[in-house]
């Protein structure tokens, strides 16, 4: 398949350093807001990158369930392949690519689990299928069928059956601590627009970098 020609002109109106706020999480809300108010497709979907203990890179679509100054948070299977990546490597990086607005954000930063009673918290604001669907799951491992799974759901259902369902002792939640944030914004003639916050010394630094 030949996509040497495959191609879409950008045209984006331009983003200027008197456009972004000082704060790289203020300019995160207003972009994050603004495509949710334009009826984007699950802004919050974001693509999380990690690294084995070989530096083979692997990626996999996350949804973002938290922002704040501490960081982005999403949760996940602890034993999974990218909980073992992180527990040996707790640096990740994460994209947002939001295509139709032709913008996309890239944070690179440190990451950390939340504590369990954060975890635990959130595990309970869940549909009760996804919190057994989480005791169903021993993510990334090897089954014979998908009929297991569904045995093992048919089994957890009767199990937790008139109960509370409690937190899987393997299950929680992440937070990436941004020690980047880059926004780029489409524009005409692949001239895009990338500004490039870094965190120095406690404080947020921003570059305009070149297309």
């Amino acid at each position: 398949m030949d996509l040497s020609d495959f191609r879409k002109e950008y045209s984006g109106t331009g983003l200027e350093r008197e456009d972004l706020k000082a704060d790289p999480i203020d300019q995160f809300s207003v972009w994050f807001s603004q495509a949710t108010e334009l009826g984007l497709h699950e802004p919050n979907a974001m693509t999380l990158a990690t690294v084995d203990a070989d530096g083979m890179p692997f990626q996999r679509t996350v949804l973002l369930k938290q922002v704040d100054a501490s960081g982005f948070v999403f949760f996940s299977n602890y034993r999974s392949r990218k909980g073992r990546q992180l527990e040996g490597n707790p640096q990740a990086s994460i994209l947002f690519p939001w295509v139709v607005l032709e913008r996309q954000v890239t944070i690179q930063g440190h990451v950390e689990k939340i504590s369990t009673d954060e975890s635990e918290k959130y595990f309970h604001t869940r549909p009760r299928e996804s919190q057994i669907g989480a005791w169903v799951s021993h993510q990334s491992q090897v089954i014979p069928s998908r009929e297991f799974l569904i045995q093992k759901l048919g089994e957890l259902e009767s199990q937790f059956s008139g109960k509370e369902i409690p937190l899987p002792p393997y299950w929680g939640g992440y937070r990436v601590k941004p020690v980047t944030i880059e926004f780029w914004q489409g524009g005409p003639a692949r001239l895009h627009d990338r500004f490039f916050y870094r965190l120095e010394n406690g404080c947020w630094q921003l570059d305009r970098l070149s297309p």
